[in-house]
C-alpha cells in the first residue's frame, strides 16, 4: 500500500484532473481534508454536519476519483508521457531512438 504522502499526492493529481466531476459537497470535504489538511472534526464543525457525514463525502469523492482514473487513465497517461519525454531528452542525440520515443508518445494521445 502507498504511504500517506504518496497517497495524498496521488489524490491531489486525481483531483486536478477529475475534480470537476465531483459534487460541491464532495469537493468541499475533499479540499478541506486533502488540500487544507483539516481534521474530520474541524470540517464537520465548519460544515455543521457530523464527522461521519464528512468521512462519507471524502470516501465517496476518493472512490469516484479512483474510478474515473481506472476508466479513463488520464493520470497514468500523463505520467507515462513525462517519462517518455525525459527519455527523449536523454536520447536526443540518437535520431532512431528519438523517432521511437515520438511514436510511443503519439500512441498515448
Amino acid at each position: 500500500m502507498e504511504n500517506t504522502i504518496e497517497k495524498k499526492i496521488r489524490y491531489h493529481h486525481l483531483y486536478d484532473i477529475y475534480g470537476v466531476l465531483l459534487t460541491e459537497k464532495q469537493k468541499t470535504a475533499f479540499e478541506y481534508y486533502y488540500m487544507d489538511d483539516y481534521s474530520l472534526s474541524e470540517i464537520a464543525s465548519l460544515l455543521d454536519v457530523s464527522r461521519n457525514a464528512v468521512y462519507g463525502q471524502i470516501t465517496i469523492a476518493t472512490n469516484y476519483l479512483e474510478e474515473y482514473e481506472s476508466k479513463l487513465g488520464l493520470l497514468e497517461k500523463s505520467q507515462k508521457t513525462k517519462i517518455l519525454l525525459e527519455q527523449y531528452k536523454i536520447s536526443a542525440k540518437n535520431s532512431k531512438d528519438v523517432l521511437d520515443l515520438i511514436q510511443e508518445i503519439e500512441k498515448l494521445e
